[in-house]
């Protein structure tokens, strides 16, 4: 079974500057629609929401999503984020009611009048409107007659005693040492502190541990795995945080986080999967598809030149339907000698994974999946230097690995198809040519 033949892989989507707004309506519109991204060749079976799910096999998994984004992309931590803020989302609905009811919700409406009243103290005014003193009452902003945003003494912050007892936390958050917790702390009070809030620390709110580390994580300027949101965002949601811990202190950020994953990683992923051999197989592909056009033609050439029948020009259409379907298939990233078997080239990260895997420390095999770990940099990962001295023909004729999703192979046997209908009608047109030309008779 194979798509329209009309069918076409997913175009490659640059970053956007859509608003927020924007970024959330169309998030809204895909899931409400069943359709995961703007871009069009990409079936419902390789969706946004079936990858996240587990829905869909090898190389299309969560852990493909993962690796595209840390070694293609360079940007895993859209993932990383998502993936905690979703299992959040559910963590903290799962809390203890007199515990939920410490984080009020973060509003539309509080933050707009928040971002007044930032607003109102950097230009130096004194008073606030009404309306936005009345949404603000109750939290840190409250009160025009004081500065809301004062950092207080160093001194009562390091006086202050944990006393929340909560529960849920996630077991990275818990079993940090006294010192480290101590260094995610200071590091999200130095973020705070640059975005001109107040900064406590210590609260009864659940959660505020790990928060502190997603913060010195994911959104402290130059953090391990900075998000890439702009300064007016990040205020935004620094504002938030410093009033609560509901997991909609984060809708500003997560409306972008996964705009970007939906609408442009999705996408890119998708594109880069159908690609079945690397670069120096494709590479060699093209090569033999130009090969096969120049055969053909010098065949067609010489048997015009000659003094044999007509009929023998059209030999040349092996060369040229060899040549062409190789290289349209070669052009999107194909081999057709590795389609033929279903296969796909290893990458060159999973290549060496079963010798890696003996020696490696098994934290750092999943590090990818710790939300609140280190740096994505992966330069210094043993496969780098071993993949570089691999040879350029070892690199051509690289293992392979059957290709497990039916999906992906759907595609790419329409992509086949497109590649051998496209050489039918180039190598008739041709023949045709060649034929039509009276022959030469000089040998």
């Amino acid at each position: 079974m194979v798509y329209s033949l009309t069918y076409r892989r997913p175009a490659h989507v640059a970053s956007s500057n859509s608003s927020i707004s924007e970024k959330t309506q169309s998030i809204h519109g895909s899931l409400e629609s069943g359709n995961s991204g703007m871009s069009h060749g990409i079936p419902d079976a390789l969706s946004f929401d079936k990858i996240i799910a587990g829905g869909t096999c090898p190389p299309c998994t969560t852990r493909d999503f993962m690796n595209y984004l840390v070694y293609i992309e360079r940007a895993a931590e859209n993932l990383q984020f998502f993936l905690w803020y979703r299992d959040y989302c559910k963590r903290f609905d799962a809390t203890p009611e007199g515990e939920r009811v410490l984080a009020k919700e973060w509003t539309a409406a509080m933050a707009e009048a928040a971002a007044q009243t930032a607003q109102t103290l950097a230009t130096g005014q004194a008073q606030i409107s009404t309306e936005a003193a009345a949404v603000l009452k109750g939290t840190d902003f409250a009160g025009a007659n004081k500065d809301p945003f004062k950092t207080p003494p160093a001194s009562a912050r390091e006086d202050a005693t944990l006393s929340d007892g909560r529960s849920g936390m996630t077991t990275d958050v818990s079993t940090l040492g006294p010192s480290e917790k101590t260094y995610h702390s200071n590091k999200a009070a130095n973020a705070f502190e640059g975005a001109d809030l107040k900064w406590q620390p210590f609260t009864i709110q659940p959660f505020r541990e790990e928060i502190s580390r997603i913060i010195t994580t994911y959104l402290v300027e130059g953090a391990p795995r900075e998000l890439n949101i702009s300064a007016r965002e990040r205020v935004a949601v620094l504002h938030a945080l410093e009033n609560t811990t509901h997991p909609s202190a984060f809708r500003a950020i997560a409306a972008t986080v996964e705009w970007s994953l939906r609408y442009q990683a999705h996408p890119n992923f998708i594109r880069w999967t159908i690609c079945n051999g690397n670069r120096p197989r494709v590479i060699f592909a093209r090569g033999l598809g130009v090969a096969g056009i120049v055969g053909g033609f010098l065949a067609a050439i010489l048997l015009t030149l000659s003094g044999a029948g007509r009929g023998w020009r059209a030999l040349a259409v092996i060369g040229w339907m060899i040549g062409v379907a190789t290289l349209i298939a070669a052009w999107k990233g194909m081999c057709v000698v590795l389609h033929g078997m279903h296969h796909r080239h290893l990458r060159p990260w999973e290549l060496f994974a079963e010798d890696d895997d003996a020696t490696a420390d098994p934290e750092m095999k999943k590090a990818s999946f710790d939300t609140l770990g280190s740096s994505n940099s992966y330069e210094d990962q043993p496969w780098v230097a071993r993949y570089e001295k691999r040879n350029l023909l070892r690199k051509v004729f690289d293992r392979e690995v059957w290709i497990q999703e039916p999906a992906l192979r759907q595609i790419q046997d329409t992509i086949f198809l497109q590649a051998v209908g496209g050489a039918l009608v180039i190598s008739a047109v041709c023949a045709g040519v060649f034929v039509a030309l009276p022959k030469g008779g000089f040998f």
